[in-house]
């Protein structure tokens, strides 16, 4: 009976036989005996042939044999097979060292040989740790009521005024893929059901070419309606990534150790700073100045706006001054949100950021749910009511006050691991160059 790698533990000294089932990591002859390491879904066992092993790397095969103890193999045992037989065999010349380390290759090599790098067991920790944070996403919502929704990404126009859209011929007409989900969650909102979630793909046809952008990525909407302020937003996504990191802690310690790597404690993330989007400004500049520099707010302006220098910069003094690696931005301007926003007053909105280890993972706030205001607004936006006819059809029969927010999952995941490139994150990333494998 087939046995997996971290099982094998349990069948030392019981004298019966057992099988293991896996692809050849890496193979080691000494002293007319070989010391095969098979990898599994569940991590590695060392299996022992006399002879020479006729064993290319990343051969799938079946091993047979008694289980031994072994301190110096992997869980203290091993494998001392009677009979190995391959099931598929791999030609030798790997392209990818699946068994080397990934941080001492470069990345285009481990993206453009995506399907063997996704077998070495560092790269493939990255997304059991994802799954673990989707699982745990899931499972947080449904426990507060939230209903899980799977909506088109196909649409026939941008709620968020077009831009950044990519186009799609949809049988002869235009159409485009969708950069959320905002204007499905809001109808079902408005359906009655009040609160939803999704995680599905979204994209955004950005020219941006930095370790912290892809052009298709995995957005965790959330949308819940009866919501007064972006507050009780920024208190429920505290709950929820506390919810998460325990999640991830529990299930994926040994992922985790693969990257050196930690999540907050829940204690830390309750405790994480709100700041007035001009008092993370003043922060930023303050501790800029405190190292000797001077930072700028993007495009050569002078801290305008909440750049990645200044999300750095304010992540580094919660760090210091509050013992916590995350921080929520709130009070942005009404020029830097979308025209759905909802105003605090003539300058403000009630809209948030959340800030991660230095990174931005969280975009929400309260939308506006007034049919009026939202006509109104739209010029201000350069926007037209013809063109948002569907989505404004939403508010003109009665839709509750509501708000919601996103997280990126790749952005999550590459704060948690450490990664030095979001692209690491996505199992098939896609930027401005790369649409394949």
């Amino acid at each position: 009976m087939r046995v997996l790698a971290s099982e094998l533990s349990g069948r030392a000294g019981d004298g019966g036989e057992a099988e293991l089932r896996g692809w050849v990591h890496r193979v080691r002859e000494l002293g007319g005996v070989s010391f095969v390491m098979l990898r599994d879904r569940s991590g590695l066992a060392q299996v022992v042939i006399e002879g020479k092993a006729d064993l290319s790397l990343e051969s799938v095969v079946s091993a047979t044999g008694t289980v031994a103890e072994n301190g110096r193999a992997p869980g203290g045992v091993e494998l001392r097979a009677s009979r190995i037989e391959t099931i598929a065999r791999a030609e030798p010349g790997l392209p990818f060292p699946v068994n080397g380390d990934p941080t001492r290759m470069g990345l285009e090599a481990v993206l453009d040989n995506r399907p063997l790098s996704l077998r070495n067991p560092r790269i493939r920790a990255i997304f059991s740790v994802q799954s673990t944070i989707i699982d745990a996403f899931g499972s947080f919502l449904r426990s507060r009521g939230f209903t899980e929704i799977k909506t088109s990404k196909l649409l026939g126009s941008g709620t968020e005024g077009g831009t950044g859209l990519f186009e799609v011929d949809y049988f002869g007409a235009r159409a485009y893929l969708a950069q959320s989900p905002q204007f499905y969650k809001q109808t079902m909102v408005a359906s009655g059901m009040e609160r939803v979630f999704e995680v599905a793909p979204a994209y955004r046809a950005e020219k941006h070419d930095t370790p912290r952008h892809l052009n298709e990525y995995v957005s965790m909407d959330l949308e819940t309606a009866f919501v007064e302020s972006e507050l009780e937003l920024i208190e429920l996504e505290k709950e929820l990534l506390a919810s998460v990191f325990e999640a991830v802690a529990s299930r994926d310690a040994a992922d985790l150790a693969a990257w050196g790597a930690s999540v907050p404690s829940p204690e830390s993330v309750a405790a994480a700073p709100v700041l007035g989007h001009a008092e993370a400004l003043e922060i930023a500049a303050a501790e800029a100045a405190r190292a000797g520099g001077a930072p700028t707010g993007g495009a050569g302006t002078r801290l305008h706006e909440i750049s990645p220098e200044v999300e750095r910069l304010v992540c580094a003094w919660s760090a210091r001054e509050r013992g916590g690696e995350l921080v929520f931005i709130n009070e942005f301007p009404r020029r830097h949100r979308p025209f759905y926003t909802y105003p605090l007053d003539e300058s403000r909105t009630m809209s948030f950021d959340a800030i991660f280890r230095g990174l931005e993972i969280t975009t929400g706030g309260r939308r506006q749910h007034d049919y009026a205001a939202l006509l109104e607004a739209l010029p201000r936006f350069g926007l037209r009511a013809e063109d948002l006819a569907d989505y404004l059809a939403v508010f003109r029969y009665g839709c509750p006050p509501h708000g919601g927010f996103a997280i990126g999952l790749e952005r999550l995941t590459q704060k948690i691991l450490g990664l030095k490139n979001v692209k690491e994150a996505s199992l098939f990333p896609r930027d401005r160059k790369r649409v394949r494998p």
